[in-house]
């Protein structure tokens, strides 16, 4: 594991970690196709382009908003050139954002803004960010603008990307950006030098099962130890450890640390008000798919919060658990649950 990736971040700086990023993209998406009028697809279209190019480039929203897109954005070098002066950079997009930009300047709706595109207003701009993280569950400043900026480049430093060249993606020496680097705690560089010593792969696993965020409360006995795990979005992982286990991981309050449960530990709750399960973890989720044998079958979950979820279960016991349906499909209700026992703590 690399150094960027465990570095920590000062509690004040307001961020939001790559899968929040991911959910609000979602989010933002999500309303632009609830739209029932053309002018109003219109309109949430250019909002949504405009926080991808944001989320993506971590340009200002001013920068951004004075942008004439006919010049600045090249689709076929998937670049945007962004600043004036001292400032002026060029930053690359990803072929996503591309693909949708060329898309809307093809459509109907994108007749008549070519260089205007993201000519918006900034107060309305902002509300809309605001609207869009509240709806996703965040909390509304986390929609700002100004903080997709600040996540983009911690988002860049995670990845390995020396600082200079985010500074230089950014167009400035932010301040921000090196107090990350001056955050380091006495763990923080203990841990690094016990990982980069140790010539061992790194934890390698399923993303569905598989839970990150911080420990957030821990209750022992003489002989066990309860650890709840906060997610970035609230939700809380419970897990029995052994205290011999606790104090090898150095697990402390706000201590960073992942969760994983085997698929076969996994139950699933298809009644969930007319069934109650003993497990002490159970969330609410849609099916996204099933893979079903004569002997096994395979239940994929995902929460409107984007937790994702896997259980291998026993086709005989489906059965006997829905005899009135041809079995579980996809987009139905269902609850995830797991018993704190099964759960694995790995710190990150």
């Amino acid at each position: 594991m690399s150094p960027f990736e465990t570095f920590a971040v000062p509690e004040n700086m307001r961020h939001l970690p790559t899968e929040a990023l991911d959910v609000l993209e979602r989010g933002f998406w999500q309303w632009r196709d609830e739209a029932k009028r053309a002018d109003r697809l219109r309109s949430r279209t250019r909002i949504c382009l405009l926080f991808e190019l944001l989320r993506y480039s971590g340009a200002r929203l001013g920068e951004v908003l004075a942008l004439d897109d006919r010049r600045a954005v090249d689709i076929e070098k998937m670049q945007i050139f962004v600043g004036k002066g001292a400032q002026k950079r060029c930053v690359p997009l990803p072929e996503k954002l591309c693909r949708e930009l060329r898309k809307f300047a093809a459509s109907p709706a994108g007749t008549g803004l070519a260089g205007e595109l993201f000519h918006l207003d900034p107060g309305y701009v902002r509300r809309m960010f605001y609207a869009r993280a509240e709806q996703c569950g965040l909390p509304r400043e986390l929609g700002a603008p100004q903080v997709l900026r600040r996540s983009r480049a911690i988002e860049l430093l995670r990845s390995g990307v020396p600082l200079g060249v985010v500074q230089e993606i950014l167009g400035q020496s932010s301040a921000d950006l090196v107090s990350v680097f001056q955050n380091w705690s006495k763990h923080d560089v203990q841990d690094i030098v016990r990982r980069m010593a140790v010539d061992a792969a790194p934890l390698r696993s399923s993303a569905r099962n598989v839970f990150s965020g911080h420990v957030a409360e821990i209750r022992r006995d003489g002989v066990m130890a309860e650890v709840v795990l906060e997610t970035v979005f609230g939700q809380h992982v419970s897990a029995v450890i052994t205290v011999e286990s606790l104090e090898a991981l150095q697990l402390d309050i706000g201590v960073p640390v992942s969760a994983s449960i085997k698929a076969p530990l996994v139950d699933v709750v298809f009644d969930a008000e007319g069934r109650v399960s003993s497990a002490s973890n159970c969330f609410a989720a849609e099916i996204t798919g099933v893979r079903r044998s004569e002997v096994l079958s395979e239940i994929t979950g995902r929460s409107v919060d984007g937790m994702r979820f896997c259980a291998l279960l026993a086709s005989r016991v489906l059965d006997e658990q829905q005899p009135e349906r041809d079995g579980p499909s996809a987009g139905q209700s269902v609850c995830f649950c797991f018993k704190a026992l099964s759960v694995v703590l790995h710190t990150l």
